[in-house]
C-alpha cells in the first residue's frame, strides 16, 4: 500500500472534522455576541462558503492546506463577530502592550483576507487553467486577492449607507479615515506572505493527492 493510499481515509475524514469544528465554533460565537446583527454580517462569508465547500467536495476537493486555512479564517471572523473587531480582548491587550492607537484585530482579519484566499485562488488557477507555478500565476493570484478585498470594501460601504451609524461595529474603522486603504494593504501583504511561505507546501500537497493537473 502506498503512502498516498494509506493517507486517503484520513484525508476524507479531515474535512468532516474541520467542518464540525467550524459549526461548533459558529454556534459558540453567537452565544452572548455583542450584537447578533453585527455577528451575522461578520460570519456571513463563512456561512456562505461552508455549503459551497460541502457541495463541491466530491467533484473538486481541495488540499488539506486550503481547508485548514479556510477554517482558520472562519474562526477569525467568528471571534470578530462575537466581540466586534474593535473590542476583541486579545486586540486590546496588544494595543495596550505596544502603545497602539487602536485595537489591531481588524488588521489581522484583513491580513487573513489576503493570506487564505491566495492559496485557494492559486489552487483553482493551477487545477482549472493551463497556468503553472511562476510569476504569471503569482501575479494573477495577487490580483484575485485584491479583487476580493475591494469587493469586501464595497460591501462594507453599502452596509454603511444602509445602516448608518448602526454599521460602525461592523466596519471596525475606529475613527481611521484611511481604514479602507489599510484594509486593502493588509490583504495585499497577506497574499504576498502566503505565496512566499506556503507555495512549496501547497505544491507538495497538490502532487501528493494528484491534484496538480487540471481537473476533468
Amino acid at each position: 500500500m502506498t503512502a498516498t493510499a494509506s493517507a486517503a481515509p484520513a484525508r476524507r475524514r479531515e474535512p468532516v472534522v474541520l467542518l464540525g469544528i467550524g459549526i461548533v465554533a459558529l454556534c459558540v460565537s453567537a452565544i452572548g455576541a455583542k450584537s447578533l446583527g453585527t455577528w451575522f454580517m461578520e460570519v456571513l462569508a463563512a456561512v456562505i462558503a461552508a455549503p459551497i465547500l460541502v457541495l463541491t467536495y466530491r467533484r473538486f476537493p481541495l488540499t488539506p492546506l486550503a481547508y485548514r486555512l479556510i477554517l482558520a479564517q472562519s474562526l477569525i471572523l467568528m471571534i470578530g463577530g462575537h466581540w466586534t473587531y474593535a473590542e476583541v480582548p486579545a486586540g486590546d491587550w496588544v494595543r495596550d502592550a505596544l502603545g497602539l492607537g487602536r485595537n489591531p484585530y481588524d488588521r489581522l482579519g484583513h491580513l487573513a483576507q489576503g493570506f487564505v484566499p491566495a492559496i485557494v485562488a492559486r489552487e483553482i488557477l493551477l487545477r482549472r487553467t493551463p497556468l503553472r507555478p511562476g510569476g504569471w500565476l503569482n501575479a494573477l493570484v495577487w490580483c484575485v486577492v485584491m479583487a476580493v478585498s475591494a469587493t469586501w470594501e464595497l460591501f462594507e460601504w453599502v452596509s454603511a449607507l444602509i445602516g448608518g451609524s448602526a454599521a460602525d461595529d461592523f466596519l471596525g474603522a475606529q475613527g481611521d479615515i484611511w481604514d479602507t486603504q489599510w484594509d486593502m494593504f493588509m490583504a495585499a501583504v497577506g497574499a504576498v506572505a502566503s505565496l512566499l511561505l506556503l507555495t512549496r507546501v501547497h505544491d507538495r500537497q497538490l502532487r501528493a493527492y494528484h491534484l496538480d493537473r487540471p481537473a476533468e
